[in-house]
């Protein structure tokens, strides 16, 4: 079995002694992929678990959302996302609408408001409506014969 490690070969000596006591056999690293013994290989260990063992070390350093892991045959390839790099720095950099320069906040006009209208405005909440319950179903009749 092959797992191409690509941009997270960085990583792969510690997923290498993750995946040790899990698949039953140590790893061989060589460049930027990790080559994993068929005979030597736990009994019942199959790529598709060897797919979720590779999640889990990725969850547990906190990188899973980055990565994605695809299974072909016996090949599995860890693959960088690189959208999710983009959706992070919108998150962490909240959109702020810019000001025009020599407009005033209008922040002071609002401290100003008594608190009972902020309540009022508050009260007017729709519920949200509930599914009418269903009527049962009439019975047939039994024919007599």
């Amino acid at each position: 079995m092959k797992v191409a490690l690509g941009t997270f070969k960085d990583k792969g000596d510690q997923l290498a002694a993750f995946l040790e006591p899990r698949v039953g056999t140590k790893p061989s690293l060589s460049g930027d992929s990790m080559e994993i013994e068929d005979e030597s290989i736990r009994a019942g260990v199959k790529p598709r678990q060897v797919k979720t063992y590779i999640k889990r070390f990725l969850y547990m350093n906190g990188v899973r959302k980055k990565y994605r892991i695809f299974v072909a045959g016996k090949e599995l390839t860890i693959q960088e996302i690189e959208v999710a790099e983009e959706e992070e720095k919108e998150k962490k950099a909240p959109a702020k609408p810019e000001e025009a320069p020599g407009e005033g906040t209008p922040a002071e006009p609002e401290a100003e408001a008594p608190p009972q209208a902020e309540e009022a405005k508050a009260e007017p909440k729709a519920k949200p409506k509930k599914a009418a319950a269903k009527k049962p179903r009439a019975r047939k009749k039994k024919s007599e014969e």
